[in-house]
């Protein structure tokens, strides 16, 4: 034999060699697992993100963590400057002291008010007895008169005070009703200094939830991914400042084909394997199937495209378990899931749960 032919023998031993390293490493990771029930697709993990934003437009005073640490719920984690809403605040509380001034200076008038209708009462009172006399003498004397005993004059005097005795009732009745208008625009008087009193209180009970709400909070326990904005920057209302990942709400995104995605159920149990940590299995359970295909044509007509068909499956680490490892929870691994599609079917060896997951 040759040189040249014991080299090309050598290239083809080679390749024998590593197609059938290839077809035995495939059988191991992928055709047993069909085989076996199972269904496997690549995928990376995810978390839920959440940015943490100012409330209100204003300079942000500082921030109290750093990138990648582990943060709590209500913990907090940046500050904004309240100086301006400090001002406004003593602003409006000098606004409600006034308020409530005036609703006392409204109920004094109201009492003065009330006193002036009574005396406008009494002397309404007063009136109508001197007029009630007044008709009783004029009576009288206009008898006396027809009789002779007394003069004309007399009883014409009389009937002259009767008429001044009834101008006088029309008098205080009439001071009678502007007391009682004055009473009236006293207590409307009240009830809208009372309005104040309650706009004004409400304006300072705002401002203090602002107050409040400067000190921005953890609104769950995560980790501090990446600052968006630094200390001295001036933020409009909802600028975001932070961004965490809730370490609660951790899955693995993954696509798996028509055929097996009509199979999986919501709950159905999955085991992911992370590349940066093949030695570990890691329990987790089908929280979502996606309703629309995704990488799919508009129009869909023969079997062939049918099969190019994939579903977004959304596999979910259990809480207890993230808990656990707080610490090692890493966004953006990538990995692989499998899903056991026939319940009856047992885990093989290489996908059972490790005691350290």
């Amino acid at each position: 034999m040759t040189k040249e032919q014991k080299k090309w023998s050598f290239i083809v031993l080679g390749i024998l060699v590593l197609g059938f390293l290839g077809v035995t490493a495939w059988q191991r990771f992928f055709g047993n697992a069909e085989s076996e029930g199972l269904v496997s697709g690549n995928g990376r993990i995810e978390a839920v993100e959440i940015d943490i934003a100012a409330k209100t437009a204003g300079r942000l005073k500082d921030i109290l963590v750093r990138e990648g640490e582990l943060v709590t719920a209500g913990q907090i984690v940046a500050l904004m400057d309240t100086e301006v809403l400090e001002a406004q605040h003593r602003q409006a509380e000098a606004q409600l002291k006034q308020a409530r001034s005036s609703v006392e200076t409204a109920q004094s008038q109201l009492a003065q008010r009330e006193s002036e209708k009574a005396a406008a009462k009494a002397l309404v009172g007063q009136r109508e007895a001197e007029l009630e006399v007044a008709r009783k003498r004029a009576g009288r004397s206009s008898t006396l008169a027809g009789e002779g005993a007394t003069s004309q004059q007399e009883a014409d005097d009389d009937t002259a005070r009767v008429r001044s005795a009834d101008a006088a009732v029309g008098a205080a009745s009439a001071q009678l009703a502007a007391a009682a208008a004055t009473v009236a625009t006293a207590r409307a008087q009240i009830s809208g200094a009372q309005s104040a009193v309650e706009a004004a209180r409400a304006t300072v009970e705002r401002i203090e939830v602002d107050i409040k709400d400067s000190a921005l909070k953890s609104p769950r326990d995560g980790r501090v991914q990446y600052r968006i904005a630094q200390p001295g920057e001036v933020l409009s209302a909802g600028g975001r400042v932070l961004n965490l990942v809730d370490l609660s709400d951790v899955y693995m995104t993954f696509f798996l084909p028509t055929a097996a995605a009509g199979r999986v159920a919501i709950g159905t149990e999955v085991r992911l394997i992370l590349d940066a940590a093949p030695q570990y299995v890691i329990p987790a359970h089908v929280s979502f199937v996606a309703d629309v295909a995704q990488f799919t044509p508009k129009t869909v007509e023969t079997a062939s495209e049918r099969q190019k068909l994939m579903f977004r499956i959304r596999a979910q680490i259990p809480a207890y378990l993230l808990k656990k490892h707080i610490t090692q929870v890493k966004t953006g691994l990538p990995g692989v899931a499998y899903i056991r599609l026939n319940p009856a079917v047992q885990w093989p060896a290489r996908l059972r749960v490790k005691s350290g997951s």
